[in-house]
């Protein structure tokens, strides 16, 4: 198939806009022709790329979130199937590699590192340093995604510096995840080919891991937003930084993508050539990606923008098709097998009881937009012996039930969520993904989880008579309904978490991440209270 587009051509290597028109032959830039004869006034431009993201998070399989991605101007995405492998191991990443192949968006899946993350939570699965041979080998997959166990690292942990070498045997990049780690302790883990992070919530963090060989990720997801911090980054330490959402709900996916980052840069008066160069050309350079940037022979990878200034994305095409134009996408999702693994029972009031043994409580502190959390100590509010939510103080009971076994549900309590009555509830609890709810009463949370149960994974809001759904089929983490389906529902869920009481941005995936033991300070997982810091658990009384 021929085509000829024409216009102001961006060239992002030698950073000139010049009017011409490209011709494309079988998907790949066969000629690029300056004139200014071009009477198009519309600009072409590399097309966008997601240095790191979870496609699982957008609780969507890849082929439905491409449909999403492409109308942001998204061509390709690096993503760590990190999380559906903690369901399901080898076989969740396979899934994802097979699904995405029905999609014409570019993805570049990691092998796991960390499955489990930790040795402090029950996960679905293990990913031992053999099987991140055979799955490189196997489908010849880019990185070593992100590796989060940085202790173990540092330590020089056995099975984590099997899993490295092999990275580093095979030539792979090494994604990291080294939230606030800095010093010494830095120096020793970048020393082992560390090469990405995307964790930096300070300039001056960010800084001293540039200063290691560290590129940074300026990260601007659901949950976690740092560009505000990291954007100083964009002009001062271009070739070390790049663009990335690292978690996305569909509700602000269905809002924009990487596209958001760049309308922000420009308008913010970045220089369009250094936003573009994080945003398309460092991952292609970092990653070695098998992705066009507007160079003849290169894939025909771009997006037709009205201007430089707005970037509305007015066409896309993926290895020279057309699969966006004037708000309609040019292919249809594919939905497989609902994978999963699921055996959490009904749980009951006694299940989530906790008889007082001291007047004082360890709390988490959630911050919205962040993914650590602040170490508090409350009084407790106690009621016939037994610890309940406060929620005039806005400490309420947190619950973490493994999803995988029988076993008796973790609690804790958490500040800051602002409930002022119901619960909400969800499968999508980074990492391992067991159940995680978070609820003004007891009746409350025992129907947000329950209802949890009974659909096999997703997510919940629930009163003491009531509660609403959005099932997530797919290991319990991606839902089998269309795009817009699962965004509209789950903003719905959004808007009825407000409703209760929370003023948190995202309250789901605020409360997804209080089961993640390796962002400090203290989260809880289904084996108990733990500290971040210390690494190990800690008695919920004082």
């Amino acid at each position: 198939m021929n085509t000829i587009l024409k216009g102001n051509i961006l060239d992002i290597i030698n950073r000139t806009i010049k009017k011409g028109y490209i011709q494309i032959e079988n998907g790949i830039i066969k000629d690029i022709v300056y004139t200014d004869e071009v009477e198009d006034n519309t600009f072409i431009v590399p097309g966008l790329i997601d240095a790191h993201v979870h496609i699982e998070s957008s609780m969507l399989p890849p082929s439905e979130f491409a449909r999403a991605a492409v109308k942001h101007g998204t061509v390709a995405v690096v993503s760590d199937p990190h999380e559906i492998a903690n369901v399901m191991g080898i076989e969740g990443v396979e899934y994802m590699i097979m699904n995405a192949r029905n999609a014409p968006l570019k993805f570049f899946f990691g092998v796991p590192s960390c499955v489990p993350a930790t040795n402090f939570e029950t996960s679905g699965a293990k990913i031992t340093a053999e099987d991140i041979e055979i799955l490189f080998k196997k489908y010849d997959l880019k990185f070593l995604s992100e590796m989060m166990n940085y202790p173990g690292v540092i330590y020089e942990d056995p099975e984590v510096i099997a899993k490295i070498d092999i990275a580093r045997k095979l030539n792979k990049r090494i994604d990291g995840h080294s939230p606030g780690l800095i010093g010494e302790n830095l120096q020793k883990y970048a020393s082992f080919g560390i090469s990405t992070d995307h964790e930096c919530f300070t300039y001056s963090e960010a800084l001293e891991k540039i200063k290691y060989g560290i590129k940074v990720l300026i990260r601007e997801g659901s949950a976690a937003k740092n560009f505000d911090v990291l954007s100083k980054l964009i002009a001062e330490h271009n070739d070390m930084c790049m663009f990335c959402t690292d978690d996305l709900h569909p509700d602000d996916l269905m809002n924009g993508h990487i596209n958001l980052l760049v309308k922000k840069a420009l308008k913010m008066g970045f220089d369009v050539f250094d936003v573009l160069s994080v945003a398309c050309l460092r991952p292609v350079e970092h990653y070695g990606l098998n992705v066009g940037l507007l160079r003849i022979s290169d894939p025909a990878d771009m997006i037709v923008v009205d201007n430089l200034q707005d970037f509305n994305i007015l066409r896309t095409y993926v290895d020279g098709k057309l699969v966006f134009e004037n708000g309609v996408t040019y292919f249809n999702p594919t939905f497989s097998e609902k994978l999963n693994i699921f055996e959490a029972e009904r749980i009951s009031l006694e299940d989530i009881q906790i008889e007082s043994r001291s007047p004082k409580i360890n709390v988490i502190k959630a911050i919205d937009g962040e993914l650590i959390t602040e170490k508090i100590v409350c009084e407790a509010k106690i009621e016939n012996n037994y610890v309940v939510s406060d929620v005039d103080n806005d400490v309420l009971k947190l619950v973490v039930y493994n999803r995988y076994r029988k076993a008796k549900p973790a609690i804790a309590f958490i500040n800051n969520f602002k409930l002022k009555k119901g619960a909400i509830a969800t499968t999508v609890a980074h990492d391992s993904h067991n159940i995680i709810a978070v609820g003004a009463d007891d009746i409350s949370l025992i129907n947000a989880i329950n209802a949890i149960v009974e659909s096999k994974g997703g997510l919940s809001v629930a009163t003491s008579a009531e509660s609403t759904v959005l099932p997530l089929p797919i290991a319990g983490l991606m839902s089998a309904m269309d795009f817009e389906s699962t965004a509209n529902l789950y903003k719905k869920l959004t808007e009825r978490a407000k409703e209760l009481g929370t003023d948190l941005h995202a309250p789901f995936m605020t409360l997804s991440f209080m089961a993640l033991l390796v962002i400090p300070k203290l989260k809880l997982s289904d084996k108990g209270l733990f500290d971040g810091e210390k690494f190990e658990f800690i008695d919920l009384f004082v």
